[in-house]
């Protein structure tokens, strides 16, 4: 009976569902693989980069992208519209720190972003976003005050959530069990940026096709100093240790 709702965004099926937003999920599970991993001193974020053919230029697009000083994001799902969301995290990441003088926290920056998402599920005429994002920052202990990693991702519907480590796009569900191996059980001992990286890596492997190498991943690191991308011979000399 969903079918009778499919083409309309603004109508609730009988189920309560909004069928584009599952379409939309669609596009994201079929997308490359995403991966985040928070560790005690930074996190990670990572992703495949598929490219069809042999001619690209594969260093004139990057998919995982700075947003402020230590704030990242990548994502799972359709580039196009991607970028679309990352004019508007910039835009709203500058008008913050014009207004109060400071880099703007992670969670709100999501919070934002996953505004946008939401007026796209409820307005006529337009459709879903296409994406899930993976976003990682610093952002101030609300207890001790101190600045630590946070790891949130934000779904076509808007909604967002806080991981600990968590991917996105193809074979999706694989990648999550593999992580909940490989994630240290005891919260306060968490992991080093580094065995985090590698955490990534392994994920991503998983469900990888093809030959692995440093041009057809990205990884973003995130530390307290801030975020950067890490460079394709840094790139190999983990694939190296692998």
């Amino acid at each position: 009976m969903s079918e009778r709702y499919s083409f309309s965004l603004t109508t609730f099926s009988p189920s309560g569902k909004l069928v584009q937003i599952e379409y939309a999920l669609a596009a994201v599970n079929a997308g490359a693989p995403s991966v985040a991993v928070k560790a005690r001193n930074g996190a990670v974020i990572a992703t495949e980069k598929n490219f069809k053919s042999c001619l690209y230029d594969e260093h004139s697009v990057y998919k995982v992208e700075q947003l402020s000083k230590s704030i990242g994001m990548v994502y799972s799902g359709m580039g196009p519209d991607y970028r679309v969301l990352i004019k508007a995290a910039r835009k709203r990441a500058v008008s913050y720190e014009l207004l109060y003088g400071e880099e703007i926290p992670t969670v709100q920056l999501v919070m934002r972003i996953a505004e946008v998402m939401q007026e796209y599920t409820q307005s006529g005429g337009v459709r879903p976003f296409g994406v899930s994002l993976l976003v990682a920052g610093y952002d101030r202990d609300r207890t001790n005050g101190k600045k630590v990693p946070v790891i949130f991702q934000c779904d076509p519907s808007g909604a967002y959530f806080a991981w600990k480590a968590t991917a996105l796009g193809k074979n999706h569900l694989n990648s999550r069990a593999f992580l909940e191996k490989r994630y240290p059980k005891d919260t306060k001992e968490g992991l080093e940026l580094e065995d985090a990286i590698h955490t990534a890596i392994l994920t991503l492997k998983e469900s990888f096709d093809g030959q692995m190498d440093q041009n057809n991943i990205e990884i973003g690191i995130v530390e307290e100093s801030g975020f950067r991308r890490l460079d394709p011979s840094e790139i190999k000399d983990y694939l190296d240790t692998i």
